[in-house]
């Protein structure tokens, strides 16, 4: 039977309902980490690192119900920008008379045991032997582009995976030359990750090109982890009722994004603020200058969520813990945590 046919169509199953992201308990650095990424890709993508069951993975797949549709050029396979003649695939930027549509921003798992073809691309078996012709199948990275990538267990992630993820997310650019096939894509995307620490380190490489990164721990206040337990088990039990509750909240979250999105270009960064992010970079000993542009990108991205016109010190404080916790080099005369050292700093520079 036919892909196109209705009773085809009908057969294939509706993908399950998200849990809202508004109805997440606590979590809040979490949350607010993911709608700054949401804002503003350049931050540079977010690490969640935590508990099992505190909600990574939850939080991320309900993005993808929460962000509003983008405009696509109709039958790309990277759904390129039908506005952005300079960063189009190789077949849009030949096709003068694009046309588009609206489709969902496209939030992409990558799975610890894919293989490189799946994740990269390769040559179309079908299609070769069928027809003889050399074509190429877009992988993972091509689904994902304008869109976020999300790695579970990133920590985890096999070194040729996470050699192709450095490459590409430093480049913006996916190039796959096997088979006699030579295809260079664009691939950009918002990377996301989270993982247990227990079970093991990320890269330094890969660590460096997270813009921020969180933590996340089991809730230790008894209303809180009853709360937890009461809407998890309301939404098992009825998914489309419990999504409907939280709908509005759901709404106001995504209306405020588009806003965010659109205020962005306006908001300004003062030389204070610069002057306070070089500051603490330095105080903390942190290699490079990535620290300050994240600081600044991200603290610009919560002003505009906030309906602020230009970023404020107490902005640029609440970003300070997530921007440069996993920068610091390790202290073996300090046993504290790097979230605690980045806090100290924030106090003694910028104060309370």
């Amino acid at each position: 039977m036919a892909a196109t046919d209705p009773a085809a169509r009908a057969a294939i199953p509706a993908p399950p309902l998200a849990f809202p992201f508004s109805a997440i308990v606590a979590q809040d650095e979490m949350k607010l980490a993911i709608l700054i990424a949401a804002v503003d890709p350049s931050v540079g993508g977010v690490l969640v690192l935590g508990d099992r069951g505190t909600g990574k993975s939850t939080a991320v797949r309900a993005l993808a119900a929460l962000l509003p549709r983008m405009k696509a050029v109709i039958g790309c396979p990277y759904h390129c920008d039908p506005q952005a003649q300079a960063s189009a695939c190789p077949v849009c930027a030949q096709n003068k008379a694009r046309k588009s549509h609206l489709v969902p921003v496209p939030v992409v798992d990558l799975p610890l045991g894919a293989t490189e073809d799946r994740v990269v691309g390769a040559l179309d078996l079908e299609r070769a032997l069928s027809q003889g012709v050399k074509a190429f199948e877009p992988g993972l990275l091509a689904r994902a582009h304008r869109g976020f990538l999300y790695v579970d267990e990133v920590n985890l992630l096999e070194d040729h995976l996470v050699d192709l993820l450095i490459d590409v997310a430093a480049s913006g650019e996916n190039l796959v030359e096997r088979e006699g096939l030579s295809v260079r894509h664009p691939a950009r995307f918002v990377l996301v990750g989270s993982g247990n620490p227990e079970e093991g380190e990320l890269r330094p490489q890969l660590l460096d090109r997270f813009g921020l990164s969180v933590e996340v721990s089991t809730p230790r206040e008894l209303p809180a982890r009853i709360e937890v337990v009461r809407r998890r088990d309301a939404f098992e039990r009825d998914p489309q009722g419990f999504v409907a509750q939280w709908a509005k909240a759901d709404d106001k979250i995504r209306r405020n994004l588009v806003r965010a999105r659109d205020r962005l270009g306006n908001v300004a960064v003062g030389d204070e603020i610069l002057e306070n992010a070089a500051r603490l970079c330095i105080a903390l000993g942190t290699d490079g200058l990535r620290g300050e542009l994240t600081l600044m990108r991200a603290a610009r991205a919560l002003a505009a969520l906030e309906g602020q016109n230009a970023v404020s010190v107490g902005q640029l404080r609440r970003v300070a813990v997530p921007a440069l916790r996993h920068r610091l080099r390790r202290n073996p005369l300090d046993d504290t945590g790097s979230g605690v050292r980045v806090e100290r700093a924030v106090s003694e520079l910028l104060g309370n």
